[in-house]
């Protein structure tokens, strides 16, 4: 496909993620369904977006409700019993937007965004005047954060307890984004003391870059280590993303965060056969945390977790049961809902601190190893040649790793120690992931297998 990338359809609205497109996609998309939710976020150029997503689907037949602003996850929980559209390009810088479409609170797979594309690219004509759809306004954001306080509350020691959060202190940078209008509320309504940065929302991201990363955060990481907190909890300008801080200003790394959650919902679960989905450059720390709970894990290509739920429980028993799915910085929490939710992340994991006593007890049986990210330069034209030489040349570097082909090549090592070398699918790269006690040499063993590779092919 060329439209839709891992996360829908995203760009500059200049030149790709246009108003013209926007109707084009709302035309091709209202045949799917009679009934449609469309939400944007804080961008400036959401409203002419969202306006012209619902002419498109009006014009093709669906009736359109209009939610506003809020985030992603808020969008998804309201399509739950029928579609919905959100205007988000999430982390990206403010002169991008996009499209994301969900059927009944989970993102379009793959062949939906193919035959939504085929549409577009053909004929995508209106229907007869008459047969127009209509469309009103209304809120859904208050039931969303009723929704997720009532969750974390389920999940807490004391589930009759309306303020679970009452002893903890939390810092939420919000980026400017929608989690400006979600977060801070559920914490607060949960118990927590809350002091919140940059919670207005601005569609052009005055306070820091949308996406939350180490090096964006560096203002709220300071008032993490100057104040008292128990924790900091950032969102991207969507909020499906999250990252998690210590009280005294340490980003807690996004597979340490994914094991917590991973090996607490596989110790709730009291089904025989308990699966998590995560991707191939997740830490090899989560199937230890979810081993030891009694559960398994299964992975699946980035940005496709929706697919691997799916995949997982057509292929499971009666006694399956997907607990938890997630990649990097984002989760999807399988008992509240099948979407991305960084506001459910937040509410949960600050349940799960206030019960262990602080977030230190969440990590202390947690192995967290060294972990290096690296980027070959390859031609595009050369990938598919070098992939093909890494399935046998990279094993053959490591004889003692179990190989997994299915979404590059990874092999996990004996001591827990793992590598994965994928091809990018954006930009002239083939990526390098590994962790180990080591990583400096595994990164070297590793690479030098890959530039030989590339070196072949080009």
């Amino acid at each position: 496909m060329t439209l839709f990338g891992t996360a829908g359809i995203r760009g500059p609205v200049a030149e790709r993620v246009t108003p013209e497109l926007a109707m084009a996609v709302g035309r091709a998309a209202g045949r799917d369904g009679d009934r449609f939710v469309v939400g944007r976020d804080g961008r400036d150029t959401g409203p002419a977006l969202a306006a012209a997503m619902e002419a498109g689907l009006e014009s093709s037949g669906a009736n359109v409700v209009r939610v506003g602003q809020l985030p992603t996850p808020a969008l998804a929980f309201a399509s739950q019993g029928r579609r919905g559209v959100m205007l988000t390009a999430s982390h990206n810088p403010p002169e991008d937007n996009g499209i994301k479409l969900f059927d009944d609170g989970v993102e379009y797979a793959r062949d939906a965004e193919e035959r939504i594309e085929a549409r577009v690219d053909g004929e995508n004509d209106t229907v007869p005047w008459d047969e127009w759809g209509d469309g009103h306004t209304a809120a859904v954001l208050d039931d969303y954060q009723d929704a997720v306080a009532d969750y974390a509350r389920s999940l807490g020691d004391d589930t009759d307890d309306p303020e679970p959060l009452a002893d903890l202190r939390i810092a939420v940078d919000c980026g400017n984004g929608m989690g400006s209008v979600a977060t801070p509320q559920v914490l607060r309504a949960l118990g927590a003391e809350v002091v919140a940065i940059n919670a207005n929302v601005d569609g052009r991201f005055p306070g820091r870059p949308s996406k939350p990363t180490p090096e964006t955060l560096t203002e709220f990481l300071s008032l993490l280590a100057d104040g008292d907190f128990d924790l900091g909890i950032a969102h991207d300008g969507d909020a499906d993303r999250i990252v998690v801080a210590t009280g005294d200003g340490e980003v807690v790394h996004e597979d340490t965060v994914l094991a917590m959650l991973a090996g607490h919902y596989t110790g709730l679960s009291d089904a025989g056969d308990s699966v998590v989905v995560t991707t191939p450059n997740a830490s090899a720390r989560i199937d230890e945390r979810v081993a030891a709970a009694g559960g398994r894990v299964e992975r699946v290509r980035l940005g496709a977790l929706h697919e691997g739920i799916a995949r997982e429980r057509d292929a499971g028993g009666t006694d399956t049961a997907v607990v938890f799915a997630a990649e990097p910085w984002k989760h999807i929490h399988t008992a509240f809902g099948g979407w991305i939710d960084g506001v459910t992340s937040a509410a949960v994991v600050s349940t799960l601190v206030a019960d262990a006593g602080g977030l230190a007890a969440l990590r202390e049986d947690i192995t967290e190893r060294p972990y290096r990210k690296v980027s070959v330069d390859c031609p595009d034209a050369a990938k598919a040649g070098a992939m093909e030489r890494l399935g046998t040349s990279l094993p053959e570097a490591f004889p003692d790793g179990d190989v997994d082909t299915d979404y590059g090549v990874r092999i996990d090592l004996p001591d827990g120690s793992w590598v994965l070398v994928r091809p990018s699918g954006t930009e002239p790269y083939v990526r390098l992931y590994a962790e180990s006690d080591d990583v400096g040499a595994l990164v070297d063993r590793a690479t030098a297998v890959v530039e030989s590779a590339v070196d072949a092919e080009c």
